[in-house]
C-alpha cells in the first residue's frame, strides 16, 4: 500500500541565494521522495527585522565566506548562481518586495505556474544579473517562465491590491511563528508534529526525517518541469 505524501512547506524569497538551492534539491526530490511540496512565497526583510537578524554580507568575513560558498554550492548542486555585480545595491537596496508580491499573485491566481516563475526570477538576478524590481523586468520574467502577456499584467496590477499584500504578510509572519530568522526555511509535517530546517544544507537532515536516501547531485540537475539548468 502506497503511503500518503507528507506535507513539506518552502518559505522562501528570490532574493536568497540558499532558497535557490533549497528550491531546485525539493522540486528534484519531491517525487522520489513522495512529498507534498507547498512552495511560500516570503519576505526576506520582513523575517530579518522581525528577528533582528542581518544579512551575512553586512558583515566582512561572512560576506567573503558567502561567496566562496555560493561557488562551491554552484558545482555540487549543478545550479547556475552568479552573484550580481553590484551586489550591494541589489541585495541590500533594491530588495525583492516586487517580486514576492507578485509571485504571491501568481500563488493566489496560478499556483501551477509558481515553480516556472519562481526559477525565472532567480534566474534573472542570480544568474543573468538582471533587475527584478521593475514591472517590466518582472513581465518579462513571467513570459518567459509560460505566462500570456495578458496573465503576466493581470497579475501585475493585482500585486498592488490588499489580498496580495496581506496574503505576503500572512505567510511571511508564518515563517516567523515557526522560527524563521532568515530564509530559506523547509517545514516538515510528521506525525502531527513540525520540525523548521534551517537553510540550504539540511536536506541530509531531511532526508534523515523522511527516512530517505539523499545523493546532492548528478550528472544533470533537472527540475520536475523538465527543465536543465546550465551555468
Amino acid at each position: 500500500m502506497t503511503s500518503l505524501p507528507r506535507k513539506l512547506e518552502l518559505f522562501y524569497d528570490v532574493l536568497s541565494p540558499y532558497s535557490w538551492l533549497g528550491f531546485e534539491v525539493l522540486c528534484r526530490y519531491q517525487n522520489i521522495w513522495n512529498i507534498n511540496l507547498h512552495l511560500r512565497p516570503s519576505l526576506i526583510a520582513g523575517i530579518m527585522k522581525s528577528s533582528g537578524n542581518k544579512p551575512p554580507a553586512l558583515l566582512p568575513q561572512k560576506g567573503k565566506y558567502m561567496f566562496m560558498d555560493l561557488q562551491h554550492l554552484r558545482k555540487f548542486y549543478q545550479v547556475p548562481l552568479q552573484a550580481p555585480k553590484d551586489f550591494r545595491s541589489v541585495i541590500l537596496e533594491k530588495g525583492s518586495l516586487t517580486a514576492m508580491r507578485f509571485l504571491t499573485a501568481v500563488n493566489l491566481e496560478n499556483p501551477e505556474m509558481l515553480e516556472r516563475v519562481s526559477r525565472e526570477l532567480w534566474m534573472r538576478v542570480w544568474s543573468r544579473d538582471e533587475d527584478i524590481t521593475e514591472p517590466q523586468s518582472i513581465l518579462a520574467a513571467a513570459e518567459k517562465a509560460g505566462l500570456s502577456k495578458e496573465q503576466a499584467k493581470s497579475l501585475l496590477e493585482k500585486c498592488s491590491t490588499d489580498k496580495v499584500k496581506n496574503s505576503l504578510k500572512e505567510t511571511t509572519e508564518a515563517a516567523c511563528n515557526y522560527g524563521a530568522f532568515g530564509l530559506p526555511i523547509i517545514v516538515v509535517h510528521l506525525d502531527n508534529q513540525f520540525h523548521m530546517l534551517f537553510g540550504s544544507d539540511r536536506i541530509e537532515l531531511l532526508a534523515h526525517l523522511l527516512a530517505k536516501g539523499f545523493s546532492g547531485c548528478s550528472s544533470t540537475f533537472r527540475s520536475t518541469s523538465g527543465v536543465i539548468l546550465d551555468a
